[in-house]
Parts: structure tokens; C-alpha cells; sequence
């Protein structure tokens, strides 16, 4: 069943469908709500200010492939008028096939999508409507565009569209409006630990304004600013009464058929609805959607790589560690040569951790402490990040005095972790896997777990891109562990695109 224009997409991945189904006219994967979700005037103002960059960026890269030709001799002759006339008069086909491709929609319903995931659709969108153009004018005969000019008209726009997505993605997050209040239903363990990692990603653009349950569990103390907005039975007053834009569903302990009928409730009420499946913890946006008699089913996929992603995956690495152990040597010697002249000790540092199948191997870093600091942990032992919240398995020190003047600057920059390629080139690391762990880090790491060692561990992963220090152990551990099932090569595309700006643009690095 589509949804009419504008309805309230609310997705349904985990939820019980045997009450559903006994509504068979409300249910499908996705509840059409009559009143269009929130005003959203996030969601709105976003769709017209892509489309417009998305047709600026088109238009621009046809004007530079015009340029380039224009002025050469043998097609000084060639009236270049029909053939601009016509591409103006596709411009809005250009639009219409980007809606068709999902390149306006996905804001609104995906908390944390980028531009990144979208290069894919992009690439596609760009190809088919290029050559598009090609045939019309062909088989027209309205113009007779060079192949030459329209693949350079295809390489500009496939880079200039997701350039003009980035910056206008960029300037929405510095925008008042691009703010969401979120309520979330259910303050369990899963609500208080999905509205941290919210309040610890503003640039997500979420404000959890509170709970809404029946029975809360007690508040974690980092969460104490966030009220108890009632029980779920009022729910549609209390979202009127915050003018919350956002619903997330998480785990109340309310029936199941509570549950549904709340949900049914809201039809007239203007909010974006979003659900925590369950068993949330190994599903990814891997798993895949289908269907028996109605009754939504997920595939999980294979567990274990084969030998060919193996290979796919070690040939990456191989590849693009040997380019950029070449692009950046002289970074590298620039490097080690400062770290030597500040204390005249040596630049690199090795350490024991602990790689695939749980063989130890050294890891190579640029030296950020002062010689001698390992000696000196047990004396800084009472500043430990972890310990100080009750959890000593993993050992981070804000502003640690042990670090040089020249290590800071490194490690916040995530300069220290480049020697790391070599350790990708010998083959004890991947540029992307699980958090390479120290012996007795990974000791406390038990049962299901261990299955995150199926992998190399790698220089960047999920723990890096998602918040690296601050991460919890027991969060690390899943985050890696949900890697490594459910791996693919565009996963690792996307992390090292994430990565790149993350720890050199934002000057937050690794304590």
C-alpha cells in the first residue's frame, strides 16, 4: 500500500503483527496516517533547498561542460542553442527523477542519514538521466551533443551533487529550525540509552524533552534533566501539550495491544513515528524485509564472511594503505621528526593488543607520552575516565599529564594513529574493523563477544564514528560485534568517508 502525499511514515521493524493483522485495512509496513507528519518545517524547508542544490549543481556542470567546448575550433560552427534550450526544459525531469529515486524523503524518516548513504542513488540518478538527455537528442534529433562532453557533464554532476548536498546538509544543522523535540516512550534501559546517545550527537538535530511510561525505571544520573511526561495513555495530550515533532517507541512495558492501540490513536495527531525493534541489537541496515501471508519477516543474512569477501576486504586494504602510506610519508617523517626534536625521544610507540582469533600482535603509534608512561599508570590510575563511572575495563584519562605538548596536538588530531598503516600492510589490521583492544581490555570481553575477533580490528569502525572515548565498554563491544555480522564493503566505504572529517575537521581526537 503507498502512502498518500505527506502521510506520517511509521515504521513497524520488530513489532509484533498478529494484533495488526487482525486490522488488515490498517496495516501494511508502514501506517498511512491521514494528517502528514510534523510541519515540519525542518522536513520542508530541507526538500526545497536540496532540490534546489541539486539543480544548481546539474545546471552547473552542464554549463562547465558547455565551456569547455565551446571555444574550440571545430565546433565553432555547431549551434550549441537547441541543445541548452532542451536541457532547461529537462531540469524538472531532473527533479522528478530524484524524487523517484527516494533522494527527498529519506531526512524525515532516517534520524542519522547523510550524504553518504545516498552516493549510491545519486551515481544512478546521475547515469540514467544523462544518458537520458543522450537518447532524446538523438532520436529527436534536436541536438546532436559530443559523448566526449556528456561524459564530462557526468563526472562533474556525479561530484557536484553530493558537494551541494553536504553544504546545504551543513548549513540546515546551524539553523534553528532544523531542530526536532523528540519524546520517547518507555524509560527503560533502551529509552535512557537511546535519548544519551541522542543528547551525545547534536548534530542529529533531536531534543528529547522526556519520557513518556507508566512504570520508568530509575533515571541515570546524566539523564535527572529529563521529566516523566506521564503514561502512555494520554499520549496524543502530551504531544499537543509539548509540540513534540518527533515519537520514538522504545520498549514500554505496556501490552503489546496497548501499545498498538496508542499508536492506532494518534492518526490525527501531526508526528513523525519511529520504533526500536526488537532485538535490536544484531539487527543492521543490512537486514533485509520480506514478507509471509502478510506477517513481516527479517533475514539477518549470513553470519561469517566468505573467502571471497575475505578477499575483497584484505584487497581494500592493501590498495588504498599502500596509496596512503605513499601520499602521506612525508607528513610521516615531518611527524616523527617533531616528536624527536621536543624530547629527543623516539617517535614511535608499540603496544601489545589483541587481534583476529585472539592473537596478540604490536601495534604501531606515534609516541604522545612522555618516555616512561607506562610506568607511570598506576600513579594516574585514580583519574580513569570508566573507573571514575564505575567501569575500570577500559583505561581513558581526559587531558592525561603524562601526554607531551607535541602528543595533544597529535592525538587531537588522530595524527598519532597513522603508523597504523603499517600495520594494515602486514596484514594484522584492516583500515576498518572492530576496536583493536589491549590484553587486559579484552579479557573482560566474554561469550557472544568474542565473535567481534572474527575480524581484524581496524584503525577506524563504529566505535570511532560514533563517539570513540566516550563509547561504554558493553556498548563498544556490540557495536563491533554488529560490524563484524553483518559486514559489507559499502559499510567500510562509508565508515572511511565518515572518519575523514570526523577526527581532522573536528579536532577531537582519542584521549
Amino acid at each position: 500500500m503507498g502512502l498518500s502525499p505527506g502521510a506520517t511514515r511509521l515504521n513497524v521493524t520488530g513489532v509484533d503483527t498478529e494484533h495488526i493483522l487482525e486490522h488488515p485495512r490498517e496495516s501494511s509496513f508502514a501506517f498511512e496516517i491521514p494528517e502528514a507528519a510534523p510541519s515540519r518545517r525542518r522536513g520542508a524547508v530541507l526538500r526545497r533547498l536540496l532540490l534546489a542544490a541539486d539543480l544548481t549543481s546539474i545546471a552547473a556542470a552542464f554549463l562547465v561542460a558547455e565551456a569547455a567546448y565551446y571555444h574550440r575550433p571545430e565546433h565553432e560552427s555547431v549551434s550549441v542553442g537547441p541543445e541548452i534550450a532542451l536541457f532547461l526544459l529537462s531540469l524538472p525531469l531532473w527533479g522528478l527523477v530524484s524524487l523517484l529515486y527516494g533522494l527527498y524523503q529519506r531526512d524525515d524518516a532516517r534520524v542519522a542519514h547523510t550524504t553518504i548513504d545516498e552516493v549510491v542513488h545519486i551515481f544512478h540518478m546521475v547515469t540514467v538521466c544523462t544518458w537520458g538527455f543522450f537518447v532524446v537528442s538523438d532520436l529527436t534529433g534536436i541536438a546532436q551533443p559530443q559523448i566526449a562532453k556528456l561524459a564530462l557533464f557526468w563526472l562533474l554532476a556525479t561530484a557536484l551533487v553530493p558537494l551541494g548536498r553536504v553544504v546545504v546538509r551543513n548549513y540546515a544543522r546551524s539553523t534553528p529550525w532544523f531542530r526536532q523535540s523528540v519524546i520517547i516512550v518507555g524509560a527503560g534501559d533502551v529509552g535512557q540509552t537511546l535519548a544519551e546517545k541522542l543528547i551525545r550527537h547534536p548534530e542529529y538535530g533531536l531534543e528529547v524533552i522526556g519520557f513518556v511510561d507508566a512504570e520508568p525505571k530509575e533515571q541515570r544520573a546524566s539523564l535527572e534533566h529529563l521529566m516523566i511526561l506521564g503514561i502512555p495513555e494520554n499520549l496524543p495530550a502530551i504531544i499537543n501539550e509539548h509540540e513534540a515533532d518527533r515519537l520514538i517507541i522504545a520498549f514500554s512495558r505496556d501490552a503489546q495491544r496497548d501499545v498498538l492501540d496508542i499508536l492506532r490513536s494518534l492518526k490525527n495527531v501531526r508526528v513523525q513515528i519511529d520504533i526500536v525493534p526488537r532485538y535490536f541489537e544484531i539487527i543492521s541496515t543490512r537486514t533485509g524485509m520480506s514478507s509471509i501471508e502478510g506477517v513481516p519477516v527479517l533475514g539477518l543474512g549470513q553470519r561469517e564472511l566468505s573467502k571471497t569477501a575475505r578477499f575483497v576486504k584484505r584487497t581494500v586494504d592493501v590498495v588504498v594503505g599502500s596509496l596512503a602510506l605513499i601520499v602521506l610519508s612525508p607528513l610521516l617523517i615531518g611527524i616523527a621528526l617533531a616528536i624527536w626534536f621536543d624530547d629527543r625521544g623516539s617517535a614511535f610507540f608499540r603496544q601489545p593488543r589483541i587481534g583476529a582469533d585472539g592473537r596478540p600482535f604490536s601495534i604501531y603509534k606515534f609516541r604522545t607520552m612522555v618516555r616512561g608512561a607506562d610506568g607511570q599508570k598506576q600513579t594516574v590510575a585514580n583519574l580513569n575516565k570508566h573507573a571514575l563511572n564505575g567501569d575500570p575495563r577500559m583505561f581513558k584519562i581526559p587531558a592525561d599529564p603524562r601526554i607531551t605538548r607535541m602528543g595533544g596536538f597529535l592525538r587531537r588530531r588522530s595524527l598519532d594513529e597513522l603508523p597504523q598503516l603499517f600495520n594494515v600492510l602486514k596484514g594484522d589490521m584492516s583500515l576498518v574493523g572492530p576496536r583493536p583492544l589491549i590484553p587486559e581490555e579484552a579479557h573482560y570481553v566474554g561469550s557472544w563477544g568474542r565473535g567481534r575477533l572474527d575480524l581484524k580490528p581496524g584503525m577506524t569502525g563504529l566505535w570511532q564514528t560514533l563517539g570513540r572515548s566516550e563509547i561504554p565498554f558493553d556498548e563498544m563491544v556490540r557495536l563491533d560485534y554488529l560490524y563484524v555480522t553483518s559486514w559489507s564493503l559499502w559499510c567500510d566505504l562509508k565508515l572511511l568517508c565518515q572518519t575523514v572529517p570526523l577526527v581532522l575537521g573536528s579536532g577531537k581526537g582519542a584521549y
